[in-house]
């Protein structure tokens, strides 16, 4: 019988959501206080698009920009990524790696319930192979 690891199984459901008017300094401090390393731009209550620090170190320091007067709406990752919470985890990897991100969100019913990252997908891939090698 196949082990199938659904993207339920491995999911964060620790999302932040902030509005797209808020200010890069905002997130940083938003995403240090939460210990998250994106957050969730969203426009009229919808989400639409994502931040990292990574976007933020990229497009905004390394440019000269200040943090303090860019908005996330500017420099935001736009349509989001999703996948659905029972689908197999490798078509989240799937997704990761053609879109080349490292993470996807996951929506159930309209909603953004969570998110996988390559990170936590490629640790729980790695768990489930080790424990079946041991047996």
């Amino acid at each position: 019988m196949p082990i199938v690891v659904k993207v339920r199984d491995v999911m964060d459901k620790k999302v932040v959501v902030l509005d797209e008017k808020m200010t890069c300094i905002d997130a940083i401090k938003m995403m240090l206080e939460k210990k998250v390393w994106s957050v969730l731009v969203s426009r009229q209550g919808l989400p639409v698009g994502v931040v990292t620090e990574r976007d933020i170190i990229r497009r905004v320091i390394a440019q000269g920009k200040d943090v303090n007067k860019v908005s996330l709406g500017e420099i935001m990752s736009s349509p989001l990524i999703t996948v659905g919470p029972d689908e197999p985890i490798g078509r989240a990897m799937e997704l990761m790696a053609s879109n080349e991100i490292r993470r996807v969100f996951v929506v159930e019913e309209g909603k953004i319930i969570g998110r996988v990252t390559q990170t936590e997908a490629f640790r729980h891939i790695l768990d489930v192979m080790m424990t079946l090698a041991s047996l």
